[in-house]
Formats: C-alpha cells, sequence, structure tokens
C-alpha cells in the first residue's frame, strides 16, 4: 500500500508540473503576440505614432530630409486636389483629387509624427502662402538655397489653376499633377536609396507605386 501510495505521488508531482509549464508557454506566446505582429510604426489602433519606437530603426539625414520635404510636398497636391472639388468639370478628375487627398493627408500625419518623434521641426501652415476661400498652397517653396522641390508648382501655375474652371481646369490640373508626381517620385527613390528608417522607405515605396499609377491614369485621362 505504501508502494502505491508513493507512486500516487510521483504522478501527481508530474501532472503539475506539466500543467505548469502550458501555462509558461501559453503566457510567452500572449507577450510575443501582444503588438499583433506589427513592424511599423503604427499605434495599437492602427493610426499612426507620433512617437515611432526605435524598433522601427535608426534615421539619418536623409530620412530627415525626406520628411521635410514630402510635407510641403504633399500639403501643395492636397491644395490642388481641394481646387478640383469645386473647380473640375470631369468627374474622373474630381474622383482622383479626392483619391490623392485621402492618400496624402495621412502621410503628411505619418511624417509629421516622425519629425516630432526625433526632435525635429515640422514645416507649418503658415509657412504657406493662403490662397483664396482658405485653400492652402506652397507658391514658390523652395529648399536647400533657393532650389525648387522636383514637381513643386509656382506661383504663377497655382494661379492660372485657381482661375480655370470646367475642362480648361482639368487640363491644367492633370498637366501639373503629373508633374508635382514625378516630383514626388523622384524624391521618394533619393529616399529609398540613402534613407535608414525602415517606415520612411516603406513609404517612399508606397509613394513610387501609387503616384506612378495615378500619372498613368492622367496621362489617359489627358488622351
Amino acid at each position: 500500500m505504501h508502494a502505491t501510495r508513493n507512486a500516487r505521488n510521483v504522478l501527481i508531482r508530474r501532472a503539475a508540473l506539466a500543467a505548469a509549464a502550458v501555462t509558461a508557454a501559453a503566457l510567452t506566446l500572449s507577450a510575443c503576440g501582444s503588438d499583433g505582429g506589427r513592424t511599423d510604426d503604427t499605434s495599437p489602433s492602427g493610426k499612426p505614432s507620433a512617437t515611432a519606437g526605435a524598433s522601427a530603426g535608426t534615421h539619418n539625414a536623409a530620412d530627415i530630409t525626406f520628411a521635410k520635404e514630402m510635407i510641403p510636398h504633399h500639403r501643395q497636391a492636397v491644395a490642388m486636389a481641394d481646387l478640383a472639388a469645386t473647380r473640375a468639370g470631369s468627374a474622373d478628375v474630381k474622383a482622383l483629387a479626392a483619391t490623392i487627398k485621402k492618400a496624402q493627408d495621412p502621410e503628411i500625419t505619418r511624417m509629421s509624427g516622425w519629425l516630432k518623434s526625433w526632435g525635429e521641426k515640422v514645416p507649418q501652415d503658415h509657412d504657406m502662402a493662403t490662397m483664396p476661400g482658405g485653400t492652402h498652397g506652397m507658391e514658390g517653396m523652395d529648399h536647400g538655397g533657393g532650389k525648387a522641390m522636383p514637381g513643386m508648382m509656382s506661383a504663377q501655375e497655382m494661379a492660372t489653376m485657381k482661375n480655370a474652371t470646367g475642362k480648361a481646369f482639368d487640363t491644367q490640373f492633370l498637366k501639373l499633377m503629373v508633374k508635382h508626381h514625378q516630383g514626388a517620385v523622384a524624391m521618394a527613390g533619393t529616399e529609398r536609396e540613402q534613407g535608414a528608417y525602415g517606415p520612411a522607405k516603406t513609404l517612399a515605396g508606397d509613394i513610387i507605386t501609387a503616384q506612378n499609377a495615378e500619372i498613368a491614369r492622367m496621362r489617359k485621362l489627358l488622351g
């Protein structure tokens, strides 16, 4: 009987150890998967985080330049898209403008978050010339000692588009936005080659893909 009792105790101890091991493994897996497998700089809500963690990688001067220049570049594209909402004659042009604004507004927020987390100044709206109707544009915006950013509209080009309506506006918008997108693609290409920050390089790749597709779409609309 004594031997039977010892055997039963051994079995109980083994069962307890096995249960403890299963619990520990479950806790480990839970901790590893608690972030949903995210590797970018988004928050648990899925929105861009203004303080991207160091786990996303270090950044360099090219990353800072990319964000500081692409923010005003995007802002001008959004300003152009705002004009299309009330001046375009083609439903296709209005739809394209809405797509551009929907994509680039969140990207501006995302890049602003990076700059803040890096302790860098975010380009402000007061740097932009105010256009009638509450629309802002980046007429004459330059960088690096007066060198204009690729594809940026001049004050005259923005004024010409602002004063046009219907088909005339559509033609101006499409031609100028093709030029604007080509500039963004060039800037994104530089980031892909010279940048170090993973999320910025990923965004640059997304910009190249999306805006090249939109360039093709605009050229088709131009006939």
